[in-house]
């Protein structure tokens, strides 16, 4: 009998190994059963490879998470240009990828272009803000699973963003990543809020904060009465005399009959109150604040849902100008970069400043 050549053993061997490995004899591996933000029970693949992310602010976390290469499609909203939304700065290839949906504040809960969706081939489609029945229904049209995540109350984020974040992480395997983030989080709304303890609220001045995103950009009129950047650092925000809690569309009358010490606008409506300033300058100059240049500008608060990352970096600038001697330690630039280092892997200081001006700068229209 002929003996087998010596040196085409490595090769039989070499040849053994990749049939054995090969995916088709290999077992698939374990669907996930996972529960979203609905309510949903959801089956997921073991392994998640390609995603497509529907809904305001969805992107956003799954960016956050570091999953972005993981995108398959992106919404057509996502690729206009308004101001405010970091991780575009910090991952422009975004930009380059096929359109799935027309998304935008006016096609919350909607399905994306089925024929699109299906072209990129996601694993797994994650929706922001898409009621039980909707995501449901996608789910049983396109036949790939649909996860809802949410920040909680729309237009800021609570407790229901952590529980998103843990559940995308799953799904994507970056449960430590998630963690981290809610971690971070949480460290830092400690520190803002020691940093503020004891203060008599008789000695701490009024303040407003308008022009805050809210399904689109707005003027003055548009503030929120637990704005978190004012929260966390215990200001005294003349908003909550209304009695009422989140978003608040306000007359401009009530402005002056509070006449806050102090009024910070978000840079997102900056144009739109510019231009009402030409039209009613008497009506600005009339408050304390305009007269006495205590006017400052913030980064945008909501873009396409709440900028977490921002919402840090706005509380330390407020923090600076309403109680320098608790901030005196706190330089912030080196703030502002490490924060867009952490949430999105780069500093996007520069694009933001080019794009939303100076956050803390005092506005002259």
């Amino acid at each position: 009998m002929r003996k087998p050549l010596p040196f085409a053993l490595p090769a039989i061997a070499a040849a053994l190994i990749a049939l054995l490995l090969s995916p088709s004899l290999c077992p698939a591996q374990k669907a996930l059963s996972v529960i979203d933000s609905s309510g949903r029970t959801v089956q997921v693949p073991g392994e998640v490879r390609k995603i497509i992310c529907i809904g305001p602010g969805c992107l956003r976390l799954i960016c956050y998470l570091g999953a972005h290469d993981r995108v398959a499609g992106i919404e057509a909203f996502e690729k206009t240009q308004q101001v405010g939304r970091s991780y575009r700065y910090a991952i422009p290839q975004l930009l380059t990828l096929p359109v799935i949906a027309p998304g935008g504040p006016g096609n919350v809960n909607k399905e994306p272009d089925l024929e699109a969706a299906l072209k990129v081939k996601p694993d797994v489609i994650f929706a922001s803000y898409m009621e039980k029945q909707r995501a449901d229904s996608l789910q049983q049209k396109i036949g790939i699973p649909v996860v809802t995540l949410s920040y909680g109350r729309f237009g800021s984020f609570d407790r229901e963003l952590y529980t998103s974040l843990r559940l995308a992480g799953k799904i994507l395997a970056r449960e430590k990543r998630a963690e981290e983030i809610i971690g971070y989080i949480e460290k830092t709304k400690t520190d803002l809020l020691k940093r503020t303890a004891g203060i008599e609220e008789a000695s701490k001045p009024s303040v407003f904060v308008g022009g805050i995103g809210y399904r689109g950009t707005q003027g003055l009129e548009s503030t929120e009465t637990d704005y978190l950047p004012l929260e966390w650092i215990r200001a005294r925000n003349v908003a909550k005399s209304e009695g009422k809690t989140g978003h608040l569309f306000i007359n401009k009358e009530k402005v002056l009959t509070w006449d806050p010490d102090v009024i910070f606008l978000d840079s997102l409506g900056l144009s739109i109150i510019a231009v009402d300033h030409q039209k009613k300058t008497q009506f600005y100059q009339a408050l304390k604040a305009f007269q006495k240049g205590k006017v400052y500008v913030l980064w945008p608060f909501n873009a396409y849902m709440t900028n977490i990352d921002t919402v840090i970096i706005d509380a330390y600038v407020a923090g600076l100008i309403l109680y320098p001697d608790r901030f005196r330690d706190v330089a912030i630039d080196k703030k502002i970069n490490e924060v867009y280092r952490f949430f999105i892997g780069r500093s996007v200081a520069d694009l933001m400043t080019k794009d939303a001006g100076v956050p803390g700068k005092q506005w002259k229209p």
